[in-house]
């Protein structure tokens, strides 16, 4: 049986399309490597990767068994199997970085060597990266297994002159598991530990004990980062730090906040522009020392030189700053853009930008799920098909015109490529942040020329003059063009509507907005237009998609309620990275308002009720507020009244609210929880069936089989505590529920500092 007509007709125009694309073709295969390693993200389980992976390969094959040589049988087939390899790739590396994880919280005496040092200037603390060694580890003299990695936080004052990197150390901190996102859509810290091996997170106590010093001491990056900080007030030194060495803990977070919001935060992010501008400084300073020679300059190839003289940079500069996501991509570019210059190729292209992305999703695999990847590659993906458009390299390129149109035309091109990298990095930045700037095109006009023209240059000459102890002047000028960037920074920020906050959008309508924005991207012909549909569409879906009106974190004991004020919170005592998420999740810019303060709400000290309309009707929430039992009779009557209960304790089985009960049982099995009362829609962190490691119980308890935090002794105590109460009058209670509360904060909630 022959191919129908109109089959033979659709067929031949895809071959002439991709005929017409075939440059084009090889930029595709990062991008479908990248969608198979969102697939193994998006898929359950083994046996749904297993399937999936046989799926494309097979459906490879047999693209190539019957498409008879066509160019459109052949790139199908290519992309379905690289599919099946970043699949492949990123549950290799699952099992490949699988290490044991803290089974619950605890407080543990143990020995460990150092491998990381992390100064946080700003909230003076300094953060550790340990390796446990031996098996001394101790909870109340009872021998305890650790994890292999652990990170913990120190006051800055209790860390010891002798710690550096590869010290032996013996330490008590208070430990507990990477904790899941809070509550739908937050910072999944629980993912990122299991990809870099940490197993355990917590707050270490004084004192720390040095039994074997560093020879090193704390490296050389946290070495550079104190002299700069050091030579610098404020913030400021924070910002030069952040751009030598990719250390921003010296940043304040009002300043941090304020750069975030500007849009200016991709200057603290070690990536293109500090790369390009320390490749760019070493090949001029190489090739104007070399040229004094009349010797080289007649018989050695000077730019070559030059270039492997900025290679070395780019490398050692990766090195120094900690070889992050960005600095990688942008150092794989830079070798790259190097070595086409070396041949005499064109250097800054789209093929370019692909092959950085499949370098470093060929190693670290599990990037692409993170902000840094997904924003460093829109955004220079962005700038170089903007630029090898022809009508703009056309209107933009080099003109015979007087130095002002020069300079217009400039300023013009600079202004165009900002806004489209905002609205590139606008999806991003609301998918992980749920913010997005409005002004951050403008402020990066003065912004970059700034930081790259001057704050750089001259950071660079103060430190070269340091050497001689003559920078000093040099370090004024660095901190009035630093003080410069943060007025701006601040300014901007503070300007009307200068930040929208939207409510966790959409995975689906991320995924559209992405391939519609590379397939405008990518292609070249008339054809791209299409992509504006499914770009629309991913748009169109996350603006409508409705805040969350209840959130309720993983341990029950933060509620926020959208109220007709706003999002109100059930407790007034919760930490800054509580309310912040909290405020970012439900699509607020700005702090949560106090539950008990708005007129809808009826609140006790153990109690709270309140009334919010959704849907056409009324609905009734109930929450607790504090370890207190209440006369159980009312309690149950107030359970019956409710339509939602949520607390951070077992409830009784006769509290049957009318739709949901959220306790503490419920909870350890949903993780956080997000309700959508107008469409009935009940999100949660945990899913019944999802085996990701860092969400999958069994394989968690496996991991941790050898260690049983003993810290049942917090729930003993409160139940000691209730059965004491109706012998205790009311002013001893109040006492009593702050001492445990504090004891409960302390043990279960250290991630909030």
């Amino acid at each position: 049986m022959g191919v129908p007509r109109w089959g033979a007709v659709v067929g031949l125009a895809v071959e002439r399309w991709l005929e017409a694309e075939r440059d084009q073709l090889a930029l595709w295969l990062p991008v479908v490597l990248g969608a198979g390693i969102a697939l193994w993200f998006a898929l359950p389980d083994p046996e749904a990767w297993c399937v999936a992976i046989l799926v494309l390969v097979a459906s490879g094959l047999a693209c190539l068994a019957v498409g008879q040589g066509g160019r459109a049988a052949r790139s199908l087939a290519i992309g379905l199997l690289t599919a099946a390899l970043g699949l492949g790739l990123i549950w290799a590396r699952s099992e490949s970085v699988t290490r044991p994880v803290l089974g619950g919280p605890t407080i543990a005496s143990f020995s460990a060597e150092v491998e990381a040092i992390e100064p946080l200037v700003a909230r003076k603390l300094v953060r550790l990266t340990l390796l446990p060694i031996g098996k001394g580890a101790e909870t109340d003299g009872q021998p305890v297994a650790l994890p292999y990695r652990i990170r913990v936080n120190l006051a800055e004052a209790d860390a010891p002159k002798l710690l550096g990197t590869g010290a032996v150390v013996h330490l008590r901190a208070r430990l507990m598991p990477p904790p899941l996102p809070a509550v739908p859509g937050a910072y999944d810290f629980a993912r990122v530990a299991w990809f870099g091996g940490i197993g355990a997170t917590g707050r270490g106590f004084a004192p720390l004990v040095v039994t074997t010093p560093s020879d090193t001491g704390a490296g050389i990056r946290v070495a550079l980062s104190r002299h700069i900080v050091s030579r610098l007030d404020g913030s400021a030194g924070g910002i030069a730090a952040a751009l030598a060495t990719g250390d921003v803990g010296a940043i304040s977070e009002e300043d941090s906040e304020a750069m975030r919001r500007a849009g200016l935060a991709h200057l603290l992010s070690v990536s293109g522009l500090h790369i390009t501008a320390a490749v760019a400084a070493t090949m001029l300073i190489v090739l104007r020392l070399l040229a004094l020679s009349p010797w080289l300059a007649l018989h050695a190839r000077l730019p070559l030189i030059a270039a492997l003289a900025g290679a070395a940079a780019a490398i050692g500069y990766t090195l120094l700053t900690g070889s992050q996501v960005p600095t990688i991509r942008s150092c794989v570019a830079a070798l790259l853009v190097l070595a086409a210059l070396a041949m005499g190729r064109e250097a800054m292209t789209l093929r370019l930008v692909a092959a950085g992305a499949a370098c470093v999703m060929l190693v670290l695999p599990e990037s692409a799920a993170g902000p840094s990847f997904q924003l460093s590659f829109a955004a220079i993906t962005a700038i170089m098909a903007l630029h090898e458009h022809p009508v703009i390299r056309a209107f933009f390129g080099p003109h015979d015109e007087g130095r002002g149109r020069r300079l217009a035309r400039g300023v013009g091109s600079l202004l165009l490529t900002g806004l489209l990298v905002e609205l590139a990095l606008m999806p991003i930045a609301v998918y992980h942040f749920h913010r997005a700037g409005l002004y951050g095109a403008f402020a990066n006009i003065v912004a970059i020329p700034l930081t790259t023209f001057v704050v750089m240059p001259l950071e660079a000459l103060a430190l070269l003059l340091d050497v001689g102890g003559l920078g000093r002047p040099i370090w004024w000028l660095v901190q009035q063009s630093l003080d410069a960037l943060l007025w701006l920074a601040h300014i901007v920020a503070a300007a009307p509507g200068s930040v929208r906050s939207l409510p966790a959008m959409p995975t689906a309508a991320f995924a559209l907005m992405i391939v519609g924005g590379l397939w405008v991207a990518l292609w070249r012909t008339q054809w791209r237009r299409l992509g504006l549909m499914p770009l629309a569409a991913g748009a169109i879906w996350a603006l409508t998609t409705p805040a969350p009106d209840v959130l309720v974190t993983g341990d029950g004991r933060h509620v926020a309620v959208r109220t007709a004020a706003g999002l109100a919170m059930l407790r007034d005592r919760a930490g800054d990275y509580t309310r912040d998420m909290l405020a970012e999740n439900g699509g607020v810019d700005g702090e949560p308002l106090l539950l008990a303060d708005q007129p809808n709400a009826r609140c006790s000290r153990d109690l709270c009720v309140t009334d919010i309309a959704a849907r056409g009707r009324t609905w009734r929430i109930l929450a607790t507020r504090s370890a207190y039992m209440v006369p159980i009779a009312d309690f149950i009557a107030a359970c019956r009244s409710a339509d939602i209960v949520v607390s951070e304790r077992g409830l009784p089985k006769r509290c049957v609210p009318r739709w949901l009960k959220l306790d503490r049982r419920i909870l350890r099995r949903t993780g956080g929880v997000a309700l959508t009362l107008g469409s009935g829609t009940v999100v949660t962190i945990l899913n019944a069936g999802d085996r990701h490691p860092w969400r999958d119980p069994p394989l968690l308890e496996r991991t941790a089989s050898s260690f049983r935090p003993r810290h049942d002794r917090f729930h003993d105590t409160a139940s000691a505590f209730r059965a004491r109460r109706g012998r205790q009058n009311r002013t001893v209670h109040a006492k009593a529920q702050r001492r445990e509360g504090d004891a409960a904060r302390e043990a279960f909630h250290l991630h909030e500092r």
